[in-house]
């Protein structure tokens, strides 16, 4: 279900405080609809640390912003930060938790970025880059306790939390 959440950074607010906010903002949207339900919020940043300034590289939205957040990446790392809150409205249940996913880039020159952009499109990525697909022969490493983590819902801690809250899982 759509949350209908904005999504824009308030001013001066750190990315992991973007991320969770968002993420419990998500959850919240849809419990207020749904009060006897379980649900699951999640949202995702990812940040580049250039010279000791966060930037959060958001969805780019275009071929042209792609290819411009790539090559800012390119031989850098990105933490990939993702936020989950799991609640339902009529109990009054929440948790919620924050993954970190750090993917080192490998050097990329241009005709690289152009070719990965062209065939996977991914306009509307954090940072540009899909993991689960052709993205991942732009790593040269990635460092993560959860492996999904990174394609937006970091599923290990998530089934942790669904078992907190009763859910019979395998």
């Amino acid at each position: 279900m759509a949350p209908g959440v904005d999504e824009t950074p308030a001013p001066g607010e750190a990315p992991i405080a973007l991320v969770a906010r968002l993420a419990r903002a998500k959850a919240a949207a849809v419990a207020a609809l749904k009060p006897e339900a379980w649900v699951i919020g999640s949202d995702q940043v990812a940040v580049l640390d250039a010279a000791g300034a966060p930037t959060i590289l958001g969805k780019p939205g275009s071929e042209e912003r792609c290819q411009s957040q790539l090559q800012s990446c390119s031989g850098r790392s990105v933490e990939f930060l993702t936020a989950v809150a799991v609640m339902r409205q009529e109990s009054n249940s929440v948790s919620e938790f924050m993954d970190r996913t750090c993917v080192k880039f490998r050097t990329l020159d241009e005709a690289a970025i152009d070719r990965y952009v062209a065939m996977e499109r991914p306009v509307d990525c954090a940072g540009a880059f899909k993991s689960e697909g052709l993205g991942i022969s732009l790593c040269e490493s990635i460092d993560s306790t959860d492996p999904t983590g990174l394609i937006g819902l970091p599923l290990i801690r998530l089934s942790a939390a669904l078992r907190e809250a009763g859910f019979e899982l395998p």
